[in-house]
């Protein structure tokens, strides 16, 4: 290389697509995972108030799109608004709240491959041992802290409704997506 072209300074475009890109990769670089909860409620009234409180929210709101200057039709809105407030609060302090990350992507191909389907379940057509693989995936995926113990035993001893929405919960999180293709 000769020393004038040492010294030649880059095209302008060529500076300004790598500041860019620079500022891009870090934006990509400070991502977080995705994130996903499981809300339990054992609370049946608590349960039942809210669905009641949203229905009858909805149902007001839509009297109210025909109705828009009825004094007494917005202040049923603001009553039902309170109630679904006062129902969702109700709901939310009876409720526990469990929080699923995604694992990075090598993580969770190393979990997955570390608890192969059995010859049984192979032939089943399966690739995973989900039986081993549930309670390791809740744990490492668990942003609560959740042992693996603890996860065994939720999947042993919930119903088989509830045992699969935990195990979902932690399976799901690792499928989701934030992006969008666009039209190309």
């Amino acid at each position: 290389m000769s020393a004038t072209a040492k010294t030649t300074a880059p095209p302008a475009n060529a500076v300004a697509k790598d500041a860019h890109w620079a500022a891009t990769q870090e934006r990509l670089r400070n991502r977080t995972l995705p994130t996903a909860t499981l809300t339990i409620c054992d609370d049946l009234d608590a349960r039942q108030s809210l669905d009641v409180a949203r229905y009858a929210l909805r149902r007001i709101e839509g009297e109210a799109a025909d109705r828009p200057g009825d004094q007494a039709v917005k202040d049923a809105v603001a009553k039902a608004k309170a109630d679904m407030e006062t129902a969702q609060g109700a709901f939310d302090k009876a409720s526990i709240i469990l929080t699923f990350r995604a694992l990075p992507r090598l993580e969770f191909e190393a979990l997955k491959k570390a608890h192969p389907a059995t010859e049984e379940q192979a032939e089943d057509g399966h690739d995973l041992n989900v039986e081993s693989l549930g309670p390791e995936l809740i744990a490492a995926a668990s942003v609560d802290g959740m042992p693996v113990e603890a996860a065994r035993e939720f999947l042993d001893t919930w119903s088989e409704a509830e045992a699969a929405a935990l195990f979902n919960a932690a399976w799901n999180v690792q499928e989701t997506t934030r992006m969008d293709l666009g039209k190309g």
